[in-house]
């Protein structure tokens, strides 16, 4: 470098004035030129972060190619070489869960201490603003944050919004001990969901959070993903915020997502395809992280009056998109695996505020999909009440349902509310409901041969059917028309 810096100064008064200026910028993007000399990390692999327990744990950076690179930590060393690109990777074996702060040596020409690391869970926090809402802007953030010391919790955030067109390999972030400071800015969703399995478990928390407001899920889908599922193939070319916030984090080892996104999709009138495309997002997410277990839970976009307040976006939007909307997603809970989804109808507070402030009763039921399905507590009740059969019997339809916990109630204690039934005309008519044994009998006058059966098919009011431990049932149709 210095050589050539020689030969342009010596060389510099034969130019013209034009020719020093192209000169001079062709020099500094030389001099600017990354090199690969000391082995590099990105930033989501730092002092302060938790490692997932019990699977392999993926280190991986840059080197010079060909430079060996040994990476330490727990009893294990690994070794590789970076490849012609400069990029090497290494898997640690399984681990288990550790309290105690230790430390990790990667070492090819340079030497690079990672210390204050814990061995745990390890969870992605992703979606639109009801997931990226931080702690400072929830109901409970005045008095949750003082108290929200918890150095067995660690805080990965990714900084800013950022669309690329190409994957990127990096992005910015920092690893912190959760803190009354740190927290503020977090998400209160993923804060509540971390802090009820930190206290259950009682071992080591990571949460990683990235997070855009008004999004669509598709940027947020890889190609890879786009290409497993038919109806999305013609589209595997979107996935902008994927390459920037997404795709740098990989391939980071971690149980599960949890993910709080579609109001923008609603908005939109995805409703018929959004099931396909979060398929595409998971399975997309599952092949960069070199993960085929991951758990999903998600939650159903709250109650809100998408008709009146989005018709002069889409003037194809009307009172049944947010109903069928939430149809769609409750469809993911079968065709995606190990998949779960919480309802948010009862605590959504003021229905005409898209963003529902109380994010400490959204993380703790989503805790409970996590406590329930990755970590073996078989008492929990995990979810509402989820429609399963229908018969018919003279004019009466009787429902049958999963998830009924330890029985069947009105949440309120007031008549089942939001049931409509219709015959064989397929006219729809407000019915009466009451909860017998553990099935729930649908009738109303005039209708004397029951056909199909709604509940909870309205914008913004909301049914008070749920089980004994509180959690609502999922709105739904027994029909398809």
């Amino acid at each position: 470098m210095i050589y050539l810096l020689e030969i342009y100064l010596t060389a510099g008064h034969l130019m013209t004035p034009k020719q020093f200026f192209a000169s001079t910028l062709l020099l500094f993007s030389i001099l600017a030129a990354p090199t690969f000399a000391d082995v590099r990390l990105p930033n989501v692999i730092s002092s302060h972060m938790v490692l997932q327990q019990e699977k392999p744990v993926h280190i991986w950076g840059w080197a010079e190619p060909g430079e060996q690179v040994e990476v330490s930590f727990a009893g294990q060393t690994k070794k590789t070489k970076a490849d012609k690109s400069g990029k090497w990777l290494v898997a640690l074996g399984p681990l288990k869960a550790n309290k105690t702060p230790a430390t990790m040596s990667i070492t090819g020409k340079n030497t690079i201490k990672l210390d204050d690391l814990l061995v745990g869970e390890v969870w992605v926090c992703s979606g639109q603003s009801n997931m990226e809402w931080s702690m400072t802007q929830t109901e409970q953030g005045k008095d949750e944050i003082p108290k929200a010391d918890h150095p067995q919790i660690r805080l990965y955030n990714v900084v800013g919004h950022i669309k690329k067109p190409e994957p990127q390999e990096d992005a910015p972030g920092t690893w912190q001990a959760c803190t009354p400071e740190s927290v503020k800015k977090f998400s209160g969703v993923g804060y509540y969901f971390g802090k009820n399995l930190q206290a259950k478990l009682d071992v080591p928390i990571g949460l990683i959070g990235s997070n855009w407001g008004g999004t669509q899920i598709q940027p947020w889908t890889p190609k890879v993903g786009l290409e497993q599922v038919d109806s999305l193939k013609a589209d595997a070319k979107n996935g902008g915020i994927y390459n920037g916030m997404i795709h740098p984090l990989a391939p980071y080892s971690f149980r599960g997502i949890i993910w709080y996104q579609g109001e923008s999709n609603c908005v939109s009138g995805d409703t018929d395809i959004y099931t396909d495309r979060t398929i595409a997002m998971v399975k997309g997410w599952e092949s960069v992280f070199q993960q085929d277990d991951l758990s999903f839970y998600f939650v159903q976009i709250a109650p809100f009056p998408y008709s009146a307040k989005f018709k002069n976006r889409n003037k194809g939007i009307n009172a049944e998109s947010l109903p069928r909307f939430w149809d769609a997603q409750t469809a993911c809970l079968d065709a995606i695996p190990d998949c779960g989804m919480v309802v948010v109808t009862d605590i959504t507070g003021n229905v005409n505020d898209i963003h529902p402030r109380n994010k400490r009763d959204v993380g703790a039921r989503l805790a409970r999909w996590a406590m329930a399905k990755n970590y073996g507590d078989s008492s929990m009740v995990y979810s509402g009440p989820k429609y399963k059969t229908m018969s018919a019997k003279g004019n009466q339809a009787i429902l049958e349902f999963d998830y009924s916990g330890s029985g069947l109630k009105s949440l309120d204690g007031k008549p089942l509310s939001q049931f409509m039934i219709a015959g064989n005309d397929k006219k729809f008519v407000e019915a009466t409901a009451k909860v017998v044994g553990n099935t729930v009998v649908v009738e109303a006058a005039g209708v004397d041969k029951p056909s199909a059966v709604r509940f909870g098919w309205e914008e913004t009011v909301i049914g008070n059917l749920g089980n004994k431990e509180g959690l609502p049932a999922i709105p739904f149709r027994t029909d398809s028309w």
